[in-house]
């Protein structure tokens, strides 16, 4: 009836604003954020939660904060190099106004637009690099973090573990617990947070950018020089007088030098040895054991477990020497044989001693790399430019430069625009998410002006740098100013 008191959701709903950034439309209540806390009802009014980054070469002494659409402005707040990011800047949702800031520039006397955004992303993922020899688990092993399936690994590269996270079907494809988990888990992965995670059938890792794996509780020191039988290519030369035999083991193909080319381009004796495994060529040998934790990237707490008789016809005799080393050199052993022509070990000598700490000289550092990859879709670029498809032409022609974050991005060839960035290369914090489940992660697309216009863009939205920060946006209330990251 028309006189019944009002409840109490009506009561409080002209109080609230909806907040049209992202496709959940949160009511937000005075003083409040919305669910991604990124945007907040100020007096009335959504504004971001956090500044929009801009960044400078010219800028020194930290950061500065610099006031949108401040009344006393002087003009000078911002260095005439600063390059505005999509950090902070809003969003084009729902998809039918520009982007919130296209900002125009000079570039060597050139007149240059960049469009700034941040962009949702329901299609993204990460990939991830872990530097280690260790088995973390079989190709194609599903990854667990919080018990829920947020990814896969995928195939091995040199010395490298690789992972596929995320991606449209684990965000949205799967259940609640599993979309929101691994939104949460590539949200952290991509500001440089660690984040634990579980291999069916493998180990249980901890990754955080340019930091080294936690592989079962141990973290990785170094990545390996090479397979066995590279390293025995590097450092033949080496042994050559100390030892009569070298063996270097490892998961793909494990090395031992008599029989090898390098070892017989130098002039290495026969020894009789022989190798429990699937002989590829001289010198080379697949599959001496399992993967796992050991040595080389095995199964191995003893290297002597893959070798078979010693020949004697074939150059076996007792006081043979011979070294057994990883392809790090952080596991080593150093036998001599009796007169049974079985290994015995012994001390490693003091003149070999160098040999195995150049094969740890030579190894890189094991950190984790995680790689941000998104595709920009067409309501994105509609922001952008009223033909969508030409945006995805120019980017795809390299008129048009994509960043992420002020990031170069490596923009993969074919259809659309799909990107992949280095998470470490953009400034902290520089990721965010929508509970749809998607990730927000900044773009900005720079190109001259004449080929902006060309291909449709939004002309009445141009503005200078000094324009954008008197004006502000559609929801910044300020800017952070700082420095381009270094690493």
């Amino acid at each position: 009836m028309s006189d019944a008191a009002p409840d109490a959701a009506d009561r409080a709903a002209p109080e609230k604003i909806r907040c049209d950034a992202c496709p959940v439309m949160c009511y937000i209540a005075p003083g409040q954020t919305g669910a991604c806390d990124r945007y907040a009802n100020a007096a009335g009014r959504i504004v971001r939660t956090d500044p929009v980054v801009m960044l400078s070469h010219a800028l020194t002494g930290g950061q500065r904060i610099v006031p949108f659409a401040a009344a006393d402005w002087d003009g000078e707040t911002v260095p005439p190099d600063t390059f505005v990011t999509g950090i902070g800047s809003g969003t084009t949702y729902p998809d039918y106004k520009p982007a919130p800031f296209i900002v125009s520039s000079q570039v060597a006397g050139a007149d240059m637009v960049t469009v700034v955004t941040e962009a949702i992303f329901s299609y993204c993922g990460v990939k991830v690099k872990i530097d280690t020899d260790r088995f973390l688990g079989p190709e194609g092993a599903v990854v667990r973090v919080q018990g829920e399936p947020v990814g896969h690994v995928t195939t091995a590269e040199y010395g490298s573990q690789m992972l596929s996270l995320g991606g449209v079907h684990h965000l949205t494809g799967g259940s609640k617990p599993e979309g929101r988990i691994t939104c949460a888990a590539m949200l952290s992965l991509c500001n440089g947070e660690a984040v634990e995670m579980e291999i069916e059938g493998g180990a249980r890792v901890v990754v955080q950018a340019g930091q080294p794996p936690i592989v079962d509780g141990r973290p990785e020191r170094r990545m390996r020089v090479g397979c066995g039988s590279a390293t025995i290519g590097m450092f033949a030369a080496q042994w050559r007088g100390l030892v009569d035999e070298v063996v270097v083991v490892d998961d793909h193909i494990t090395g031992v030098v008599s029989e090898h080319q390098a070892g017989k381009v130098l002039g290495w004796e026969p020894t009789g040895i022989k190798i429990k495994g699937h002989r590829s060529t001289p010198g080379r040998y697949f599959r001496v054991s399992e993967p796992g934790l050991g040595w080389g990237g095995t199964r191995l707490t003893d290297p002597l477990e893959i070798l078979g008789d010693w020949q004697e016809k074939k150059g076996a005799r007792p006081g043979l020497t011979l070294l057994m080393v990883s392809t790090t050199g952080e596991d080593h052993a150093f036998y001599v044989l009796d007169a049974a022509l079985k290994p015995v070990q012994q001390p490693l000598p003091e003149a070999l001693r160098d040999t195995v700490a150049l094969i740890d000289e030579n190894c890189e550092p094991s950190l984790c790399t995680v790689l941000f990859v998104g595709g920009a879709g067409g309501s994105l670029r509609a922001g952008v430019a009223k033909n969508p498809v030409r945006l995805t032409r120019s980017v795809q022609g390299g008129v048009t430069r994509l960043t992420s974050g002020g990031a170069e991005c490596f923009v993969w060839p074919g259809g659309g625009i799909t990107f992949m960035v280095d998470v470490l290369d953009l400034p902290k914090g520089a990721f965010g998410y929508v509970p749809t489940p998607a990730l927000v992660a900044p773009l900005e697309f720079t190109l001259p002006r004449a080929d902006y216009l060309a291909m449709g863009g939004h002309e009445a939205a141009i503005r200078s740098l000094d324009r954008a920060v008197a004006e502000g946006g559609e929801y910044p209330t300020a800017a952070r100013l700082e420095s381009w990251p270094l690493r």
